[in-house]
């Protein structure tokens, strides 16, 4: 049947047509089915940038939309750059990504190693730890608010039993000095597992024989950790670096949830700022330039974090 298909439809295509496809290359074949779709991620991805580049020059507001928006040049970039709130924010930020990355590399490469070693319950326990990477932030924020709560929650409790102090004695959402690593903490609970699981698959690559040789050689397990587990996993340790820095750098919807960028503007990181911007304040042609600043910043440590990482694995 496939044949009489395909045998109709070469029947029906016009001489011209037909002469035409079949002078071209496979490749070119390949272009003409490949197009349509590189033709939608442009037009989805690269338009809409081009598009902010240009309103980050202008003073535009998305509820003016009758007022013909003035070009203003680089003001808008001067203005971010100099104003003391946005570092403050871009401070918070940094505070959030070096400790919630310092945090889940630790335990999770520390449990990533202790899981390698194939105990008894060993797949009951990695799915239980896996468990709160399976849900939604909005999810995760709204339980950890009832959590934190001081009169009724049990985070306040469990530090009661464990310190003595009175549960009720600390907030942990509305403290300017703990509403910071209240965010961190739920952030390296929800996300330790991802680097766990990278980390697991680091260690499953190495080959036992490694660890054989080292052992006739009779290196310590000690100086086997140093000398082979750590050098062979470093590649695997840095891709997860890569990519929670990328997603912790644009956090939102986990911190809304939590603090909504609050006490004053103790939690507020850069895309609650963006958004705040963006939609609160309306101005658009603001808000562009601090989109443009924010993607050149992730753009170029990435980019330099790439190249380092490409050099660990020549090694």
């Amino acid at each position: 049947m496939s044949d009489t298909l395909a045998d109709r439809a070469a029947a029906k295509t016009p001489p011209r047509v037909a002469r035409k496809v079949r002078g071209l290359s496979d490749r070119a074949i390949a272009w003409i089915f490949v197009a349509p779709t590189i033709f939608l991620l442009l037009a989805v991805n690269i338009f809409p940038l081009i598009w902010t580049v240009r309103l980050s020059f202008t003073n535009f507001r998305a509820n003016r939309l009758n007022r013909e928006p003035e070009w203003v040049g680089l003001r808008n970039y001067e203005r971010i750059l100099t104003d003391g709130d946005t570092w403050l924010t871009m401070q918070a930020t940094a505070h959030f990504l070096f400790w919630t990355i310092a945090l889940q590399v630790l335990i999770g490469f520390t449990l990533a190693y202790l899981i390698n070693k194939k105990f008894k319950g060993n797949d009951l326990w990695t799915t239980i730890i896996v468990l709160p990477m399976m849900l939604s932030p909005a999810v995760v924020g709204n339980f950890w608010s009832f959590l934190y709560q001081p009169q009724i929650g049990l985070f306040n409790y469990v530090v009661a039993f464990l310190t003595g102090q009175d549960p009720s004695s600390f907030d942990m959402l509305g403290s300017v000095d703990l509403a910071p690593w209240s965010i961190v903490i739920v952030d390296t609970w929800m996300w330790t597992p991802f680097v766990m699981l990278i980390c697991l698959a680091g260690l499953r690559s190495i080959p036992d024989y490694i660890y054989e040789a080292a052992a006739i050689d009779r290196a310590s397990p000690l100086r086997q950790f140093f000398t082979i587990t750590v050098p062979m996993v470093l590649p695997f340790l840095m891709l997860a670096v890569l990519f929670r820095g990328i997603e912790n750098f644009k956090m939102f919807d986990l911190v809304v949830q939590l603090t909504g960028g609050g006490p004053g503007n103790i939690t507020t990181l850069t895309s609650i700022d963006l958004k705040r911007e963006a939609f609160e304040k309306w101005r658009t042609g603001y808000a562009s330039a601090y989109a443009i600043i924010l993607f050149v910043t992730v753009f170029g440590l990435a980019s330099i974090y790439v190249k380092a990482l490409n050099k660990v694995k020549e090694r």
